[in-house]
């Protein structure tokens, strides 16, 4: 049998185990190589244990290190890194600004798969794939999403 390349390597930070099961899970079928973390500090020591990662996807409200806090040590290392901030806070994210940097993007919890994996793509490669035969959007844990993001 032929081995399948991924299509990108994901790294997903959530201190919710469930969130990041579901993410590690939907990315992992849409063709992503899927490596995840259940904290900020966990996800900085993957990073400089692994292989370059293509996107981070980041939930904003963790304890210790919030998600955006990582995101700009992330900008840090390499300004052109793609982050997904997936959250349930927006709000929270965006303070007083409104405004994302260029290659970060926004989602909102709840989400479907589908979404979740279009909202991947969209910052990966600036257009969607479609979804997966496997993914449907009455599969969802999390609901439909709203989103907001900057995609340049």
């Amino acid at each position: 049998m032929a081995q399948v390349t991924p299509l990108a390597r994901v790294l997903v930070v959530d201190d919710d185990e469930a969130v990041r099961s579901f993410v590690a899970r939907a990315l992992h079928e849409a063709g992503y190589e899927v490596v995840s973390a259940s904290s900020s500090r966990e996800g900085l020591r993957l990073i400089g244990a692994r292989p370059r990662f293509d996107v981070f996807v980041l939930d904003v409200m963790m304890p210790g290190m919030m998600g955006d806090e990582l995101g700009r040590v992330l900008r840090a290392r390499d300004p052109d890194a793609k982050i997904l901030y997936f959250t349930g806070f927006a709000e929270r994210l965006f303070g007083d600004s409104a405004s994302l940097d260029t290659n970060e993007a926004v989602l909102d919890k709840p989400v479907t798969m589908i979404r979740l994996c279009e909202a991947v793509s969209l910052l990966l490669f600036g257009h969607t794939r479609g979804g997966s035969a496997a993914h449907d959007d009455n599969d969802s844990v999390f609901g439909t999403p709203q989103r907001r993001e900057s995609l340049h």
